[in-house]
């Protein structure tokens, strides 16, 4: 008992080691088949991976198969560029692995095509980078033999003789190889055996063997229960009936007249055009003979493409052709007579290339905006062109339709880059859109174009621009503070904030002080304002240099000159240079009796700061004057002359009171007294000292008496030098005295102009002094220097004639005589 249990045991573990070897031995098979696969591909990397893989499965490392940097994957924009519409493989950017993406199907993908194969490419960016990845599918048994039809119905005559054969649809498996159909099983019964056979066309296909002669009236009707099985692990099988009715003898099969047919189609073929005809002759007679044509098989996707006439066995196209679906078709007939005894024959049919196909344009890479200063020969887009037509109908050509500052430049493969031609102007033109056109060589030609919209980007590059060379400001002295003076504006063609242009001013001086203290300017608006109040007299022009800057990065920048002009007003009134009117003094002027009409008395100097027909002065006698029908005044010059002769009975002392008024609007004006002595003896100057008294009734008697002797003194001294001289120059006539009076230069003031007719003397007017012809002391010229020993305001003369200054108390006044 123990020894049969034993046994008993041993028997099954040497069953199961026999499954464990056999299943090895399978799987080395499988990985050398792999190893063989991968090492005919083609391409920069192959895999191997069996169909209906899992989603998110991991076919292979490809980043590392590559020689790639995980990191450049992403930085280099890492794709799996498909032919195909459907995105079989992805990869997975973390790990750089190429993953199952869809569903793949060998069946659907390839067919019966002994090997299968997905070929895609993986797209790199920057610099453009193409590797061709061949990813081979393997087959596994996923799909169960098949028959035609679940009903398999014959007729065979009871005549028939053992050993007779009887065809039988084989049965199709959509999978290949080992996982095919390899076998057929016939359940058991009484009168069928069955034959399997290996044919290079039809490959396992089975016949039914009479072994027991039929009979009719026993049996009327035979089912057999067919098996097909396939070589794969698991296991797969499918199974028919076959209905066998028995009838009489039927001893003739249908024979077509050639076991292939092979046909060439266009893909444009309209709908019920004529493949071909396929023939079929029974020789049997009646129903026996009669032959009808069926399609026993064909593709699934591909059963609505063809149709057969089933009497005649034309067969039809009834459905659309296209190449790029499928460019072989193989369809089998069967041709079967009235009592069910079939032929089988094959019809091959290619299908003809037409162009069809517009090639596509796909854009694969734009990098938009382009920065304007991009050197020529930058990269802008990557495009790609496919057309699904082959031969001469897929070959493209590609070109630019406008003229734009673009090229394209072949790539590898059907891929193409637009690159920069040339240097780009934003400002210029700041958009282009180009349009792509692609055109196929086929007969006719198709093309498709695209159109792309490339935005150039701003730099800063251009400078603001003003838009004048130089501005000229005019405004009036006495300004308000805070006024606007004018405006300067500057454009820069840049845009954004490489155009936006502020304002400011150059640092500078004048007249010792920062021009930032005179004007000032609005940073955003270009507005210039006054900061202060402007004084013509002080200055009457100045220049700014104002500068935009735009704000750009690097930040340019131009300058532009700004000339203000300050016009004058009539803020200044005459200002009396001769004779002199400060301090408590006064000067006199000596005219002789014997003066004539139009006789030059004295002068009147007057000069204004103002300019223009604002410093134009016009002089007057007022009122006031002790006798103002004596004199007469030049209303423009201020040279004050006798109206008429001098007569005995006029007043010896005269006081002119002298109005001096500029012309400006509103007009400004001042007064001056001058004071005449009317004498012809120089005996009467001391009585000078009355005019004194009557201008200041303050002066002391004890001054006025030091006063006389003083004056006294310096007469009879000057008598003396006057007799002295006459003495010695008898012979000389006498000189008449036109009343002429010396002017010093030194009372003109350095900040006055010398304005030609504008009212105000020359420095070189000057004039000589001569002594009267009614002197008794003297009847000589002198002759002095009158811009240097001229006598000063503060100054006074005694008798003889020598100059002495005023030491008396400084509330005193001095009597000053000009001769």
């Amino acid at each position: 008992m123990i020894l049969r249990m034993f046994i008993s045991v041993f028997y099954q573990f040497l069953s199961i080691l026999n499954f464990l070897c056999t299943l090895l031995c399978f799987e080395v098979r499988c990985f050398s088949f792999l190893v063989v696969m991968a090492h005919f591909s083609t391409g920069d990397v192959s895999y191997s991976v069996p169909e209906e893989m899992k989603r998110g499965a991991v076919i292979g490392r490809l980043a590392q198969d590559l020689g790639l940097d995980l990191k450049q994957l992403s930085a280099r924009k890492a794709r799996l560029d498909f032919q195909e519409s459907r995105q079989y493989c992805d990869i997975r950017m973390e790990t750089g692995e190429l993953i199952v993406n869809e569903r793949i199907d060998r069946e659907e993908l390839c067919g019966q095509k002994p090997s299968c194969a997905i070929i895609f490419e993986l797209f790199l960016e920057h610099p453009l980078e193409l590797h061709r990845i061949v990813v081979e599918v393997q087959d596994i048994n996923d799909n169960a033999p098949a028959f035609p039809s679940d009903f398999i119905k014959l007729e065979i005559r009871e005549s028939a003789d053992r050993g007779a054969r009887f065809s039988v649809d084989e049965a199709h498996d959509p999978d290949i190889g080992i996982n095919s159909v390899k076998s057929y099983a016939l359940a058991a019964n009484d009168h069928f055996v069955l034959a399997v056979h290996t044919s290079a066309d039809r490959g396992k296909y089975c016949e039914i063997v009479l072994e027991n002669e039929l009979d009719r009236e026993k049996q009327a009707e035979v089912s057999l229960i067919l098996t097909a099985y396939d070589g794969g692990t698991p296991q797969r099988s499918g199974t028919a009936v076959i209905q066998i009715t028995v009838l009489d003898a039927n001893d003739n099969v249908p024979v077509f007249t050639q076991a292939v047919y092979k046909v060439s189609l266009d893909e444009n073929a309209p709908l019920d055009t004529v493949v071909v005809q396929v023939t079929a002759n029974d020789k049997d007679e009646g129903a026996n003979g009669e032959v009808t044509y069926e399609i026993s098989h064909i593709s699934g996707k591909d059963k609505t493409v063809f149709g057969i006439d089933p009497i005649s066995g034309e067969i039809k196209v009834k459905g659309p052709l296209d190449f790029e679906e499928s460019s072989f078709y193989e369809i089998r007939i069967k041709a079967k007579d009235g009592a069910g005894q079939a032929a089988h024959c094959k019809v091959l049919v290619e299908v003809g290339d037409v162009n069809d196909n517009a090639p596509v344009i796909m854009i694969k890479s734009l990098n938009t905006p382009i920065a304007e200063n991009s050197p020529p020969g930058t990269e802008v887009a990557i495009i790609n062109i496919q057309d699904k037509d082959s031969g001469s109908n897929s070959k493209t050509q590609c070109s630019i339709q406008q003229n734009v500052p673009f090229k394209l430049k072949p790539s590898v493969k059907n891929y193409f880059s637009l690159l920069t031609d040339e240097h780009l102007d934003r400002e210029a033109v700041s958009e282009y859109n180009i349009t792509i056109v692609v055109t196929d060589e086929g007969s006719p030609p198709l093309s498709a174009s695209q159109n792309l919209q490339i935005t150039i980007s701003d730099v800063n590059d251009n400078p603001p621009e003003f838009d004048r060379r130089s501005y000229s400001a005019f405004v009036s002295e006495n300004n308000t503070p805070g006024s606007s003076i004018c405006s300067v504006m500057a454009k820069d063609s840049d845009w954004k904030q490489n155009g936006t242009v502020s304002y400011f001013l150059i640092p500078g001086e004048l007249n010792g002080l920062p021009i930032s203290s005179f004007v000032s300017i609005n940073r955003d608006t270009g507005v210039i304002h006054a900061v202060r109040s402007f004084d013509y007299e002080q200055f009457r022009d100045f220049n700014v240099q104002v500068e935009a800057k735009d704000n750009g990065s690097p930040q340019l920048s131009s300058n532009v000159f700004v000339t203000v002009f300050i016009s004058d007003q009539n803020d200044n009134s005459p200002q009396i240079l001769y004779p002199s009117q400060s301090g408590n003094s006064f000067m006199t002027e000596m005219v002789p009796r014997s003066a004539q009409a139009r006789s030059l008395v004295s002068k009147v100097i007057a000069v204004d700061a103002d300019s223009g027909q604002n410093a134009w002065l016009s002089y007057q006698i007022i009122v006031k004057s002790t006798d103002p029908g004596l004199f007469t005044i030049g209303l423009h010059n201020g040279e004050i002359r006798a109206k008429r002769d001098i007569s005995d009975s006029d007043a010896m002392k005269q006081n002119l009171v002298i109005l001096v008024k500029d012309n400006g609007q509103p007009s400004h004006s001042t007064t001056c007294s001058v004071y005449l002595l009317i004498s012809d003896n120089l005996a009467d100057v001391p009585e000078l000292k009355d005019i004194s008294t009557r201008e200041n009734n303050t002066h002391l008697t004890v001054i006025l008496i030091i006063s006389l002797a003083a004056v006294s003194f310096f007469f009879l001294t000057f008598i003396v030098v006057i007799i002295a001289v006459r003495f010695c120059q008898r012979g000389k006539r006498r000189l008449l005295l036109d009343g002429a009076v010396a002017i010093p230069s030194a009372y003109f003031p350095t900040s006055y102009a010398d304005v030609v007719g504008t009212g105000t003397l020359r420095h070189s007017y000057n004039y000589d002094a001569f002594l009267t012809t009614g002197s008794s002391t003297s009847d000589f010229k002198f002759v002095r220097s009158y811009n240097e020993n001229t006598l000063p305001a503060d100054c006074k003369i005694n008798k003889n004639g020598s100059p002495e200054l005023d030491v008396q108390n400084g509330t005193e006044e001095s009597l000053q005589v000009v001769i």
